[in-house]
């Protein structure tokens, strides 16, 4: 089932009829709500503490564009205790990042298994919080809000029915930055911070790098290819970067290794990180770097938003007035197709924002 289907999904009536095969007493909140083992990882510590639920699911370009309004939440409510509901590609960096006392791992179960609907209602009704933050502000997490049936907190989301309704109609129309600050404005959080990654370390001493070098990021979602610059233009710009004194530093996945291996027949000399690193590493790369080339995927934005000087590639296939990295030292560039983006307008691009020292050779 779609998650455009969510609306059709009378969730009360399943759940009263799951309740039925379940058992005598499963439907009660009492039994609801004591139904769990003591040492459940979802289980919180009863210590008086407001309780506060943010909802972020994914991607990564956008879990890292939340790092502010994260931010502004805990400056919100400083001593609640702050629960992340996420998925498992983002736990360590919410872990990490200092906001959260508890991050819970949802596994998106499919829709139509009320079974493990029931099972994600428990935890949540349990946490007993007053207030949720959903920022993913999705079909899927706006159904939450029904999950909660029949005493649900308060909402800041885009739900039906919700106490705090993010309702300018033009949201969709803003960037996300905008869009998410606005939405906690509308719920009383008047000031949004920017994304803060000072937090984010990594170990890249294994990584053997030499100095100084440039990171590119050649790659992005598999079922976007559109959404890249042509691999053979990454690697006519590593040779430009090489005849610079400059180390091309190449950034992604294991999944991504057809991708750098088309570089490494134009540029054998590229450094090839794929799947070597962490999104903490990537972070620490991004302090060191001289620069960085990118394609319009998850780790530009942290490499962004850590402050390095920056060329993020778009096609027609995103808007980078709605999605991409913010700040002085981001320079975007569009173009309908990403093929018809020349290597020296890239070089260009990069000696604009500073990359290359006066000494260096063109």
């Amino acid at each position: 089932m779609a998650d455009d289907d969510i609306d059709d999904i009378d969730f009360e009536k399943a759940f009263r009829e799951f309740a039925e095969t379940a058992g005598p007493g499963a439907d009660g909140e009492a039994d609801l709500l004591d139904e769990f083992d003591e040492k459940d990882e979802w289980e919180l510590p009863d210590d008086g503490a407001e309780r506060i639920l943010v909802i972020k699911l994914g991607a990564l370009g956008d879990f890292i564009q939340a790092m502010g309004p994260f931010k502004a939440i805990r400056n919100q409510h400083p001593d609640a205790r702050l629960v992340l509901l996420t998925t498992a590609p983002f736990e360590s960096l919410a872990l990490n990042c200092g906001y959260f006392d508890n991050v819970w791992i949802d596994t998106r179960p499919p829709l139509k298994n009320v079974g493990a609907l029931w099972d994600l209602r428990r935890h949540l009704k349990k946490g007993r919080f007053r207030r949720v933050y959903d920022l993913q502000t999705s079909d899927r997490s706006s159904a939450y809000f029904r999950l909660f049936w029949p005493r649900k907190p308060e909402w800041s989301g885009i739900a039906k029915g919700c106490s705090h309704p993010h309702s300018n109609p033009d949201r969709d129309n803003l960037h996300t930055i905008t869009r998410q600050a606005q939405q906690l404005a509308f719920a009383g959080i008047p000031k949004t911070p920017p994304p803060d990654l000072s937090w984010m370390k990594g170990d890249i001493d294994r990584l053997d790098i030499p100095f100084p070098f440039v990171l590119l990021v050649p790659g992005g979602a598999p079922h976007r290819r559109e959404k890249r610059w042509p691999a053979k233009a990454y690697g006519e710009l590593c040779k430009r970067l090489l005849a610079r004194g400059l180390t091309p530093v190449l950034l992604g996945s294991m999944e991504e290794e057809s991708i750098m291996a088309e570089i490494l027949e134009v540029c054998p000399l590229a450094h090839n990180l794929a799947g070597m690193t962490t999104l903490e590493d990537i972070g620490e790369l991004a302090r060191l770097a001289r620069g960085a080339v990118g394609n319009d995927t998850g780790p530009m934005h942290i490499i962004a938003a850590i402050g390095c000087q920056c060329v993020v590639l778009f096609s027609s296939a995103s808007d980078p007035a709605l999605c991409a990295p913010l700040g002085r030292r981001v320079k975007t560039f569009r173009k309908v197709a990403l093929m018809n983006v020349y290597v020296d307008e890239v070089e260009d691009a990069l000696r604009s924002r500073g990359t290359f020292k006066e000494s260096e050779p063109s």
